[in-house]
């Protein structure tokens, strides 16, 4: 077995969710669920399929989010994987926990705006995914100005009152 870096091509720096299911029907599934959380949700999904004709399916309602997403399911390439791209002014959080309640979806790796990498293996029988690596690593640990300035946020986007 070998190892590779697949570096996430997110030129806009959109948020994204980076997961694994097990079943064909995860694309359908996803779709609905998004549209379901989020009215005038704008996104772009990819599905790795991992058996019969092994494509990668897609939806979505955003064709350059859809093709983003196409991309990079494309360059992962590690059997039933997805990745869906949020458009502008649309978070994870919002959606996160309906795509953790579709019955097929295994895990979530990673919802983020930041740079990611994810590390894939790669063996005779195909390609899996080990692990991401989110953004950066830590320069320090928090001041109480950084605590004061981190909760003034919070409660200015709205997630905390």
């Amino acid at each position: 077995m070998n190892t590779e870096l697949v570096t996430i091509y997110n030129p806009h720096e959109l948020n994204l969710i980076l997961g694994q299911s097990h079943f064909i029907k995860t694309v359908e599934d996803l779709h609905e669920t998004l549209v379901s959380a989020v009215p005038g949700i704008k996104f772009g999904l990819a599905f790795c399929e991992a058996s019969t004709q092994q494509l990668v399916r897609w939806s979505g309602n955003d064709d350059s989010l859809i093709a983003l997403a196409k991309q990079n399911a494309s360059e992962i390439g590690a059997g039933h994987s997805f990745i869906i791209f949020l458009g502008q002014g649309f978070f994870p959080i919002n959606v996160l926990n309906p795509i953790k309640m579709v019955p097929e979806v295994c895990q979530i790796f990673c919802a983020t705006a930041n740079a990611v990498q994810v590390v894939v293996a790669v063996s005779d029988q195909g390609r899996g995914i080990l692990g991401v690596i989110d953004g950066g690593s830590p320069k320090g640990v928090e001041t109480e100005s950084d605590i004061a300035d981190r909760k003034a946020l919070l409660r200015k986007f709205g997630y905390k009152a």
